[in-house]
């Protein structure tokens, strides 16, 4: 039987993927290239959507909190799963790893509701577009990315204290690379029936919730979508919603698979993997889901392109 370390823990190791070295090498270059992506991707949306006029509309409001969103999010734990990748050094400070779980829980929330908004923000685009810009204006998006910042706080404020004050077995062997609630409640040698309670509510607030609400929107948009007799019309509308929609399922059925049920046999074998998808991956799939798919940004690339060469001509 475990023995209960009583005290607070000196640090943790983070154990990762240190049985498969060779798959450590492979996953250092291999997050190294997406995490510079990530940055690239998410610096040029935010970048542009504040130099291009065309691109300051609440659509791109939001898209430039969530690259923002994204870029705290990797930089909140891919450092430290390079670090932990890179050598033997696999170790995490007690305060290091309650301030990873506390940003890392408290933005992933927020995503979470952000996803949302925009959901809303397309409905009222596509299914009233004439009184889109009265509904959207400034003053209401400002609102509502102030609820998605206040929801992350929430979030991470309910859970990350009685995560941290678990009473974590004496070999303080975390099962990840990253300090996250199910793998801190696997560490865990004494009862755990609280924290799982708790953190299946908060999934099924932050979860199920706004991913049911979203597809409750997106079926009122598919409506409003078949209805346009303009086959332009109905691609251009295609196109901006199935690129969020993307999102949407890549974001929440890898973070679903692994918070809802921390202890599952699922989540024990897969939870690394998924948690590298969503920690990394989809981060980096946001900015080129947008870029790639939408003729707005890339409209404005190119105009930045044309603007910096008549700059160097002259």
């Amino acid at each position: 039987m475990n023995r209960v370390n009583d005290t607070t823990p000196e640090g943790f190791i983070l154990l990762g993927f240190s049985d498969s070295p060779r798959l450590e090498i492979t996953l250092f270059v291999l997050v190294s290239i997406f995490y510079m992506i990530t940055l690239v991707g998410n610096i040029t949306i935010i970048l542009l959507s504040h130099i291009d006029s065309h691109l300051q509309t609440p659509m791109y409001f939001f898209l430039t909190q969530l690259s923002f969103l994204d870029l705290c999010f990797t930089t909140s734990c891919i450092p430290q799963m390079l670090v932990n990748l890179w050598g033997p050094d696999k170790t995490i400070s007690y305060l290091g790893c309650a301030a990873q779980l506390y940003i890392f829980l408290g933005l992933g929330a927020a995503e979470c509701v952000l996803l949302l908004v925009m959901a809303f923000d397309r409905y009222i685009a596509v299914c009233r577009p004439l009184h889109y810009a009265v509904i959207m204006h400034p003053r209401l998006c400002k609102k509502l990315v102030f609820m998605v910042w206040v929801s992350g706080i929430f979030g991470t404020l309910v859970q990350s204290p009685t995560t941290m004050k678990l009473p974590f077995c004496h070999h303080h062997k975390v099962d990840d690379f990253v300090c996250e609630v199910p793998a801190l409640i696997r560490l865990a040698c004494g009862d755990t029936h609280v924290n799982e309670l708790q953190i299946s509510v908060i999934g099924a607030i932050f979860l199920m919730v706004p991913l049911l609400l979203i597809l409750v929107s997106y079926g009122y948009i598919t409506q409003a979508v078949l209805a346009i007799q303009s086959q332009e019309g109905r691609s251009k509308a295609f196109r901006t919603c199935s690129s969020h929609l993307m999102v949407v399922f890549l974001f929440y059925c890898s973070v679903t698979a692994v918070y809802i049920q921390p202890r599952s046999y699922f989540s024990q074998k897969g939870g690394k993997f998924l948690t590298l998808f969503y920690t990394v991956v989809t981060p980096t799939l946001n900015p080129l889901i947008y870029t790639l798919r939408n003729k707005d940004m890339k409209g404005a690339l190119n105009r930045l392109f044309r603007k910096d060469r008549k700059t160097s001509k002259e």
